[in-house]
C-alpha cells in the first residue's frame, strides 16, 4: 500500500503565499506522475497542476504564472508553491500519485487526505 500525507494548508490573505507538501511512503516501485487537485464547496474536483516522471509540468489556466509544482524524488515528495493567492483559490487541495507499487503490477492512483486552503482577509 501507498500512503500520502499532505501538509501546508491554512488561512492566508489575498496576495499571500503557501507551499503544500505531499509525502509518499509504502510500497513504491516507480512513480509515473504526481498531481495536485482542488475542490471548492459545490464544485467538482479539478486538476490544478501535474508533473510527470521526466519533469514535464502542466497547469490549469487559472493558476498559470502563480503556482509552481515540483518534486523531490529522494524524499518521494511533491510540492505546490502557491503565490499571489486569490479568494477563488479557496478549496480543499488533494495530491495524487500514479504509482506502480511492485515491479510487475500496473500503475494505480493514490490520493492524499486533503488539506484546506482558505484565502480571505
Amino acid at each position: 500500500q501507498v500512503q500520502l500525507v499532505e501538509s501546508g494548508g491554512g488561512l492566508v490573505q489575498p496576495g499571500g503565499s503557501l507551499r503544500l507538501s505531499c509525502a509518499a511512503s509504502g510500497s513504491i516501485f516507480s512513480i509515473n506522475a504526481m498531481g495536485w487537485y482542488r475542490q471548492a464547496p459545490g464544485k467538482q474536483r479539478e486538476l490544478v497542476a501535474s508533473i510527470t516522471s521526466d519533469g514535464s509540468t502542466m497547469y490549469a489556466d487559472s493558476v498559470k504564472g502563480r503556482f509552481t509544482i515540483s518534486r523531490d524524488d529522494v524524499k518521494n515528495t511533491v510540492y505546490l508553491q502557491m503565490n499571489s493567492l486569490k479568494a477563488e483559490d479557496t478549496a480543499v487541495y488533494y495530491c495524487k500519485y500514479t504509482v506502480r507499487p511492485y515491479k510487475l503490477t500496473p500503475y494505480r492512483d493514490y490520493w492524499g487526505q486533503g488539506t484546506q486552503v482558505t484565502v480571505s482577509s
